[in-house]
């Protein structure tokens, strides 16, 4: 069957050297983007709850471009501030580069893979086992990852940021498309809530991850294609081999995945016993007693016993008083004379100086006038 038109359950790429534009390009098929699922943010009100301690981690696995997003919004939110130190595992060298939308770039604290998870947590393994991972993800994370990091003893913890909520697909014509792309369990999820009644046909189902491709398979459709593999390890690369006619599916395409995760089987309940019927005791039977002649035993020398000292009984010991601590008298505080108050000197007024008096000029005697007697005789 020849492929000629192809929908991508995800947005169109803002790069133009994205290689779904290379494949269009070099075998002459229609490609068309389309999100089957849209992320929303988990607010940091709601984050908070799962008290995950970003700054307690020295490196993060970035899985795709929504998990480098919404760790750095909720960095912003919570008012964190990533410190320089912070080492980047990434799933392919197009997250990695993504990253210079928030930090600067640095080779010797960024590391990633070829579009591989397995091959990033062997990275982890080999050379970087020692340090702590935060592993941002969705309330709903993939088992794929937590399982090869779980196999491999590596120490992380899940950082739930974000949610998918289905979009509307309702007016997709899926009949007049030859393959359809499919890269999480809930975009499949997605197509049935649209289409409940939908069916494959002749359409080539690829799925992107093992836990995508045992959702198809559980729902009864099949994929063709499965990414990553060893001989392809991103999706666009098992596109393009599948388009040349190279592509091999092989018998058990999960076998370098590991085995899935099995359930943890539910403890059966016991079914409550029933009462047992208390035992009717029956009466003992009076057995007549056994009468046995008594044998005549000699005579055994008693030895004499000797005097036992009479212990005397040790003099009661008095009791002792407990001693009566002495409570130490509170110190009295030795008061400060009060400052003898000092009298008012009183200010003593200059004298004021005496005038001298001047001498009061002695008065004269007035001067009694002679009166010339009258000669007498002259009349």
């Amino acid at each position: 069957m020849k492929i000629k038109k192809i929908l991508i359950s995800q947005p169109r790429p803002e790069l133009e050297r994205s290689p779904y534009f290379e494949i269009a390009k070099t075998h002459g098929v229609e490609i068309d983007f389309r999100p089957f699922v849209q992320v929303e943010g988990i607010p940091a009100r709601e984050f908070r709850k799962h008290r995950v301690d970003i700054l307690s981690y020295t490196a993060i696995i970035m899985t795709s471009k929504n998990a480098v997003d919404h760790f750095f919004r909720i960095c912003t939110e919570m008012r964190i501030i990533v410190p320089e130190t912070m080492k980047y595992f990434c799933i392919s060298e197009t997250t990695a580069y993504y990253l210079q939308k928030y930090i600067q770039f640095r080779k010797r604290k960024i590391f990633f893979s070829n579009h591989s998870y397995a091959d990033l947590v062997d990275l982890i393994r080999k050379k970087h086992k020692d340090d702590k991972y935060l592993l941002p993800c969705s309330d709903a994370p993939n088992e794929e990852y937590t399982s090869l990091l779980d196999r491999d003893g590596i120490r992380y913890a899940k950082a739930p940021l974000y949610r998918a909520v289905n979009s509307d697909i309702k007016d997709i014509n899926f009949s007049e498309y030859d393959m359809v792309v499919l890269f999480s369990s809930a975009g499949l999820n997605s197509l049935f809530n649209s289409f409940p009644e939908y069916k494959q046909n002749n359409t080539v189902i690829a799925a992107f991850g093992e836990q995508t491709a045992r959702a198809v398979n559980s729902s009864g459709l099949k994929f063709h294609i499965l990414a990553p593999q060893p001989n392809a390890p991103s999706m666009a690369t098992a596109m393009d081999l599948y388009l040349r006619g190279e592509y091999t599916l092989s018998d058990d395409p999960f076998a370098h995945m590991g085995p899935p995760k099995k359930p943890k089987p539910a403890k059966a309940v016991s079914a409550p016993k029933k009462a047992e019927a208390p035992k009717k005791t029956e009466k003992p039977v009076a057995k007549a007693p056994v009468v046995v002649a008594p044998v005549a035993k000699k005579p055994v020398a008693k030895p004499i016993a000797k005097p036992t000292p009479k212990k005397v009984a040790p003099a009661p010991v008095a009791k002792k008083k407990p001693a009566v601590k002495a409570v130490p008298k509170p110190i009295a505080k030795k008061s400060k004379p009060a400052p003898a108050k000092k009298k008012p000197v009183a200010k003593v007024q200059p004298k004021a100086a005496a005038k001298k008096s001047k001498p009061v000029p002695a008065k004269k005697k007035p001067a009694v006038k002679k009166v010339a007697k009258k000669a007498k005789g002259k009349k």
